[in-house]
């Protein structure tokens, strides 16, 4: 295989899985009406979508066959994933879990949390948040407050979490605590990772809205919570070295460069409408829309082709945290540019098109989420001192 058919992601049983994902949305799209939406893995929470591509076999792909998945490759995932977001599909329900929960599990989980948790990722029926960030420990996951005390038989959480996605609708929180007390030599370690059912006594879930009333953050507290042995999530004070390892999943994916992906389609076909304006037209564009569509196009390929890249080293077992924090720094600053770059390129639209309201509405969407991209994931300021510091390493060894 060359270079470039390895950054297609399209060689092989790629090939059909692309195919067949692609008919699914299309007929499922059809027969519920769902409408593409910008962010959709974020925003448009649908369990009923989530069965439906569970039951046709695109949940849980790189889970193994023993625990009820299909014993793929995280390049199979890779090539759904992209096409779900490119159709702007309603997959919020089930991503957190499949995307970050199962290689936890299948990594430091015991085999009683597999057997327990991963069938039901597979049919796309759990429901997980992530409890990282806290007030005043965004990126800085080393500053986390939140504490876990062992009790008899378990755990006793205390603490608070912010942003956490879905939290409120999600059967549970894997959250990092502190089970030691801190190390100013050593601050990444006495960390652990709990699995925590949302409907245990203590815990109290606050609404975080955006400006239009969507409601997708929350505010968690932990008072006192209960969480047995056997929720706890691999080693106790591994917790570090757990998430930076999950993190590499979260921050390398197609959902790093295509949330805006739906509006830039839809912008594109709503252009290739239009007459030529202009006797300099080239094709269905004038010149000035030509050259911003294709610098809009190559922008978008060229991150792909690096995030696939990242895929096929996850794939292979390689650590690629470093690309993965490069991938989401340069996807996610796309997808801010996109907005605007958007916004100019629909103006020349003609009033009466049809195309119009739609667009306007994805537009008021990825306007209104655009400030989110470069924050959720860790912020992209932290993440180039994680490119540096892996740069400066390299280079002095």
């Amino acid at each position: 295989m060359s270079e470039f058919d390895a950054l297609c992601a399209n060689d092989g049983e790629l090939a059909e899985l692309r195919t067949s994902i692609r008919e699914f949305l299309d007929t499922d799209r059809a027969a519920h009406g769902w409408t593409p939406a910008v962010d959709s893995w974020l925003a448009k929470w649908d369990p009923d979508f989530s069965a439906r591509l569970a039951d046709a076999g695109f949940v849980g792909l790189t889970i193994p066959t023993e625990y009820g998945g299909h014993g793929l490759g995280y390049l199979h995932r890779y090539v759904v994933t992209e096409e779900l977001l490119a159709h702007g599909a309603p997959v919020a329900a089930h991503w957190i879990a499949d995307r970050q929960v199962a290689p936890g599990l299948l990594a430091f989980g015991t085999e009683e949390q597999r057997h327990r948790l991963l069938p039901r990722i597979v049919a796309g029926k759990l429901y997980s948040a992530i409890g990282m960030s806290e007030h005043g420990a965004g990126s800085d996951l080393a500053a986390v407050q939140t504490r876990a005390s062992a009790t008899d038989g378990g755990w006793l959480l205390t603490g608070t979490k912010v942003w956490t996605s879905g939290a409120h609708v999600a059967h549970q929180i894997v959250v990092l605590a502190r089970t030691s007390p801190p190390d100013p030599q050593h601050r990444h370690a006495g960390f652990s990772q709990f699995i925590v059912p949302t409907d245990s006594a203590g815990i109290t879930i606050s609404p975080i809205e955006l400006m239009n009333g969507e409601h997708h953050f929350n505010e968690v507290t932990f008072d006192e919570v209960f969480v047995s042995d056997d929720n706890v999530l691999g080693q106790i004070g591994n917790g570090w070295h757990q998430v930076t390892a999950e993190l590499g999943f979260e921050r390398s994916g197609p959902e790093r460069i295509l949330s805006t992906a739906t509006l830039i389609f839809a912008a594109i076909r709503a252009l290739g409408g239009q007459e030529p304006r202009t006797r300099g037209a080239i094709g269905i564009f004038d010149d000035r829309t030509a050259a911003e569509v294709g610098d809009l196009m190559a922008r978008m390929i060229s991150l792909r082709q690096l995030s696939v890249s990242v895929a096929r080293t996850l794939s292979g077992g390689g650590d690629a945290a470093t690309r993965a924090a490069l991938v989401k720094d340069l996807g996610t600053r796309f997808e801010q540019d996109t907005v605007e770059l958007v916004a100019d390129l629909i103006d020349s639209l003609d009033a009466r098109s049809p195309h119009l309201p739609p667009l306007r509405a994805l537009l008021a969407t990825a306007r209104l989420h655009s400030p989110l991209f470069t924050l959720r994931g860790g912020t992209n300021e932290v993440l180039r001192g994680v490119v540096a510091k892996s740069m400066g390493a390299a280079w002095t060894s």
